[in-house]
């Protein structure tokens, strides 16, 4: 029989919509003691037990408006008064949403792209790193992270992007990054950003909004430059910044939404050609 712990990790990779419930405390006579544990999914389905009864169909009702509110609760259960059960006690039950696992996809696989990635590894994203250039990836042996290497646009073409998707536009050419940001920008994301100086979010945005390829709102959702000002120019401190601002979305941080006109230029300068230094 499977553990609970591989269904629950099973969940989180394949998406589904799932609460994990605990008994935490128990006083008096009640049918299963601390640590027991029940799966519900939104249809209802559920694996395991916290004792059945009235007690289970009403901790599964809870479990469904967890799921619903996204919020981990802890309910009392008194369970003559509120079950009619003739156990008698007392049980509190913790409920929590069992989390999709987030995608991290790394586009660019140069001296940022490598520690972004590096910084990233020990957060439970499920990883790719995406470049077309063979040797960029040639070497890397990381058994939790999925390199491809390919265009950009055959990725794409191929990726499921979602809610829970965390995109890192970094590649070794202005035109390749902003091909990337035109597509990502249209599909459901938690963060996107590109990496860039000031001139060259200026001149994404004003071809942007030429072009009709995004709009004021949609580009206002875009982190650009990418990160926070952390004062660093090396590509470890932007992949910190980075990597920062990854783990304050995740944690739904309230993130200051600064003007491109104030943001400081820390990552590499600008240079005339269409080269990305950072890759």
């Amino acid at each position: 029989m499977r553990s609970i712990y591989e269904i629950i990790a099973g969940i989180e990779q394949q998406g589904e919509e799932a609460a994990l419930c605990i008994i935490t405390e128990t006083s008096g006579s009640t049918p299963l003691k601390t640590g027991a544990k029940m799966i519900v999914w939104a249809d209802k389905k559920i694996y395991g037990t916290i004792g059945g009864g009235n007690l289970e169909r009403q901790v599964i009702r809870d479990a469904l408006e967890v799921m619903k509110n996204k919020t981990a609760r802890i309910f009392k259960h008194q369970l003559v008064r509120d079950h009619e059960m003739c156990c008698g006690g007392t049980v509190f039950v913790f409920i929590e949403p069992i989390k999709k696992r987030n995608k991290l996809i790394v586009f660019g696989a140069g001296h940022v792209g490598k520690e972004v990635v590096k910084f990233s590894r020990s957060m439970n994203f499920q990883i790719s790193l995406v470049d077309e250039r063979e040797e960029m990836l040639a070497g890397l042996q990381m058994e939790d992270v999925n390199t491809f290497h390919m265009p950009h646009r055959q990725f794409l073409s191929q990726a499921e992007m979602d809610e829970n998707t965390y995109t890192v536009i970094c590649t070794h050419l202005h035109q390749y990054d902003r091909e990337i940001l035109a597509r990502c920008i249209k599909k459901p994301f938690a963060y996107l950003g590109m990496i860039g100086s000031k001139r060259k979010v200026a001149i994404t945005r004003r071809t942007f909004l030429s072009q009709r390829l995004a709009t004021e709102d949609e580009l206002s959702k875009v982190d650009m430059p990418m990160g926070f000002d952390i004062g660093g120019n090396t590509p470890a401190e932007i992949a910190i910044s980075i990597v920062a601002k990854l783990v304050a979305v995740m944690n739904r941080h309230s993130l200051q939404q600064e003007s491109n006109e104030k943001k400081t230029n820390y990552t590499y300068a600008e240079p005339d050609c269409d080269d990305n230094r950072c890759g």
